[in-house]
């Protein structure tokens, strides 16, 4: 009898830390193999009219709950049953930033998630450039951190900052959802 109590004491704890895995569930619930990830709070709308991709001082970036938000969102992930294959982040410094702080480890920057909301970025250069990697993603979960103009362009669905969509590239079913 003990043995059964046991059983199923161990049985429904991994079920409910199952369960909530939020990541793994929704990634799952349309096998998705894209995460897209808004990047955290940066206060404000747009950049300056003086922006310089290659200096941060020039751009909208992170305040301190933007870097606490990352960091707590990274936390959620680090605790999923998710593994990304690759991790790519747009060439602004508030994605930089925001991929850096989640602590998933190796990343890379990738032109093809840049912001063209003021046409600091051709749209349909960046479109193009995300069509082609979309095409040719490695097998797995590619977890791609970029702003809300991309990401609505491809899923048709807006987030806030922080805001993540699972997204399945064969199908093109998109699940919305936050981990903060």
């Amino acid at each position: 009898m003990h043995f059964l109590i046991g059983f199923f004491a161990i049985f429904f704890s991994v079920g409910s830390a199952f369960a909530e895995d939020k990541l793994t569930a929704t990634i799952a619930s349309i096998d998705a193999d894209v995460v897209f990830m808004r990047h955290a709070l940066a206060p404000g709308f747009g950049d300056p009219a003086n922006f310089a991709l290659e200096n941060c001082a020039t751009q909208r970036n992170l305040d301190s709950v933007g870097s606490k938000q990352a960091m707590e969102i990274g936390a959620e992930i680090r605790r999923s049953a998710t593994t990304f294959t690759e991790v790519i982040s747009s060439e602004w410094c508030r994605c930089k930033e925001t991929t850096e702080l989640l602590g998933l480890g190796s990343w890379d920057p990738f032109s093809g998630l840049n912001s063209f909301f003021q046409d600091f970025a051709y749209k349909n250069v960046v479109l193009k450039k995300l069509e082609q990697k979309l095409s040719q993603l490695k097998p797995g979960v590619t977890l791609m951190v970029t702003h809300q103009v991309v990401i609505t362009s491809v899923t048709g669905q807006a987030v806030g900052s922080g805001g993540l969509i699972a997204f399945n590239t064969r199908t093109k079913e998109a699940r919305k959802f936050r981990l903060d």
